[in-house]
C-alpha cells in the first residue's frame, strides 16, 4: 500500500512555546484519518505544522516519498497539499465562482484540478449560488466552498481542520457524503474533528492527541473495544 503521509519525531514550536513532542503518523494513500482530542490538545497544529505554518519544525514529515521538512510552504503545498483551516478564508468581496477560479494549480497527482463542472456536479448548492458574494452564503456553503477550492487545485491530500464545527446537521450529512465521494475517488483525507459521530462512520484510522502527542491510534475495526478509552480521553 502507498504511503501518502509519513511523520516521524515531529517537534514543533510557537515563538518559546513547545506544542507538538514527538508526533508519530503513517497515512496510507486513499485512507480517511481523524485526529482525535480534546481543543488544545495539538491537532490544528499537527496539521500547521505538516504545511510548514508554525515557527520551528524537527522531525520528518514525508509527502508522497519526498521529505518536506525544510522546505518552505508553497513548496509543501506543491508535493499535492490541499489545507481547508477551521476559519475557512472565504474572500467576501469575491463571488463564489470567483472564489473557485482564483486558487492556482499545485499537484497533478489525480490528473489536475477537478473542473467547475465537476465541483457544480458534487456541489449543487454552490452552483445555485456561484454569483452570490462570499459573505452571502450560509455557513455551511461557505464549508463547501472551502472544500471545494482546494480541490480545484489538484491537490490529493486534504488537511480538513473541523469542517463540520456550528452546522446544522442536513449540511453535516452533505458534508459526509462530500467525503465518501471524495474517498472514491482516490484522494486522502486527515481531519481534525471534535464531533465524534460525524468522524466515526468515515474514519479508517483514529489517531487521538493529548498535550502534543499521540496517546492512542486504532482501526475503525477497532472502534467498538476502544469505546471506554475515547469516553476517558475525549468524554465521548
Amino acid at each position: 500500500m502507498t504511503v501518502a503521509l509519513e511523520i516521524s519525531d515531529l517537534q514543533a514550536w510557537y515563538g518559546e512555546s513547545h506544542v507538538l513532542h514527538g508526533v508519530n503518523m503513517k497515512v496510507n494513500q486513499g485512507e480517511v484519518v481523524t485526529l482525535l482530542g480534546r481543543n488544545g490538545a495539538g491537532r490544528t497544529s499537527t496539521l500547521r505544522a505538516i504545511l510548514g505554518l508554525t515557527g520551528d519544525r524537527k522531525g520528518s514529515i514525508r509527502v508522497h516519498g519526498t521529505e518536506s521538512i525544510r522546505l518552505p510552504t508553497y513548496r509543501i503545498a506543491h508535493l499535492g497539499i490541499g489545507y481547508c483551516p477551521e476559519e475557512r478564508g472565504i474572500f467576501a468581496s469575491l463571488s463564489c465562482e470567483e472564489n473557485l477560479l482564483l486558487p492556482p494549480t499545485v499537484g497533478e497527482t489525480l490528473g489536475g484540478g477537478m473542473s467547475l463542472a465537476e465541483i457544480y456536479e458534487m456541489f449543487p448548492n454552490l452552483e445555485e449560488r456561484k454569483y452570490s458574494p462570499g459573505t452571502r452564503l450560509s455557513g455551511g456553503e461557505q464549508q463547501m466552498l472551502a472544500v471545494a477550492r482546494i480541490l480545484r487545485t489538484g491537490a490529493d491530500l486534504l488537511l480538513l481542520d473541523e469542517i463540520s464545527e456550528g452546522l446544522a446537521p442536513v449540511i453535516v450529512q452533505a458534508l459526509a457524503r462530500m467525503i465518501t465521494m471524495l474517498k472514491a475517488k482516490g484522494y486522502t483525507i486527515v481531519m481534525v474533528e471534535q464531533n465524534f459521530r460525524f468522524a466515526a462512520p468515515l474514519a479508517d484510522q483514529f489517531y487521538v492527541m493529548e498535550h502534543g502527542q499521540i496517546v492512542e491510534q486504532f482501526e475503525a475495526s477497532q472502534l467498538a473495544e476502544k469505546q471506554q478509552v475515547l469516553g476517558q480521553l475525549l468524554g465521548v
